[in-house]
């Protein structure tokens, strides 16, 4: 399938120093990519990069439907929605044609073709409504509904859930996934959140300090972390190392399937002594945190019945649980 947005060996840099090297990334028309990383990663100037959005001094190419892109090519591709929406003053109606009308698309017009996708983004009930009253999460449903009416080849999302709380995240990112389906745009997400990778994306990236770490299907790359950066990145915390395991390969687990336990677990899990260090109640579980001879390792469940700080406890996780990983940043 040809790459409808992609990039060829791309640098952004400052002070002769690399902020960001790609060597190649393609995402095909209907696809979704989620680029994940922490903090300081360079997803947003990857996003930026890739739109030719802002004064960044970037070299290499951006390609759009296999062919090296202009920055005017790609003023007429693509659309992008930040993490927080800018609307214009006026109605939410007029917001959402806005970039129709930017396009030169007669005001009548524009209206008809928005109208559409405030309805599916679940805001065409506040079509009349003063944009500067919206909620965040209203504002950011309008933004995506603006986006979405230019009929864009390529869409840039840069953290579009950031600040939503749990319920009216959960509800857009049902709605814009249903939004983006059958479509044959070609969509790249920037996030910090496994869960909107795996709810929205079928490829995911793992960008780390500049670099892509891991590339490939969403499901792969969140289960079966490359190295422990990317294991670290993807939730699995706990890396245990063979010296604790007798297992010959690093491994690494998820805090929610590891318990810490009071007795020797069975002879099939995997265990480590250690001394509880804290316990936190977080509403709908319990973190325990349990030091070991490897460091600090973290066990979220339902409880921690009979344990107190200082409890000699054994942290035990099924076997099939935990990943085998290669050490930071080194190539498998």
């Amino acid at each position: 399938m040809t790459s409808r947005i992609g990039c060829r060996d791309l640098r952004v840099g400052v002070r002769g120093r690399d902020l960001l090297h790609v060597e190649r990334l393609d995402v095909a028309a209907g696809a979704a990519l989620a680029v994940l990383g922490p903090n300081g990663a360079g997803k947003s100037t990857l996003l930026r990069a890739l739109g030719h959005l802002g004064g960044l001094r970037r070299t290499g190419e951006v390609r759009l439907d296999g062919r090296p892109a202009t920055t005017r090519d790609l003023r007429t591709a693509v659309a992008a929605v930040l993490q927080r929406p800018i609307l214009r003053r006026g109605t939410v109606a007029a917001n959402a044609a806005a970039g129709l009308r930017l396009r030169g698309v007669r005001r009548d017009e524009a209206a008809r073709r928005a109208a559409p996708w405030l309805a599916a983004l679940g805001v065409a009930h506040l079509a009349d409504r003063d944009a500067h009253t919206l909620s965040g999460g209203e504002a950011q449903r309008v933004a995506l509904a603006r986006a979405l009416a230019v009929a864009p080849r390529v869409l840039l999302l840069d953290e579009p859930f950031t600040g939503l709380d749990a319920s009216t995240r959960t509800d857009l990112l049902a709605d814009l996934r249903a939004a983006l389906d059958g479509l044959d745009t070609a969509t790249v997400l920037v996030t910090h959140d496994r869960h909107e990778a795996r709810a929205l994306a079928g490829e995911t990236a793992l960008l780390i300090a500049g670099r892509i770490r891991q590339l490939g299907p969403t499901e792969e790359v969140l289960d079966r972390p490359a190295d422990a950066d990317c294991a670290r990145l993807v939730g699995r915390t706990n890396l245990l190392p063979p010296a604790v395991t007798g297992r010959p390969e690093l491994l690494a687990a998820r805090p929610e399937h590891c318990r810490a336990l009071l007795a020797a677990p069975g002879p099939d899990a995997l265990a480590v002594p250690g001394e509880v260090r804290r316990i936190v109640p977080l509403g709908g579980g319990t973190r325990v945190d349990v030091d070991t001879a490897v460091g600090t390792l973290a066990c979220l469940g339902p409880g921690a019945d009979g344990l107190r700080p200082g409890s000699a406890v054994v942290v035990a996780l099924a076997e099939a649980d935990a990943r085998p990983v290669t050490a930071a940043g080194a190539r498998r």
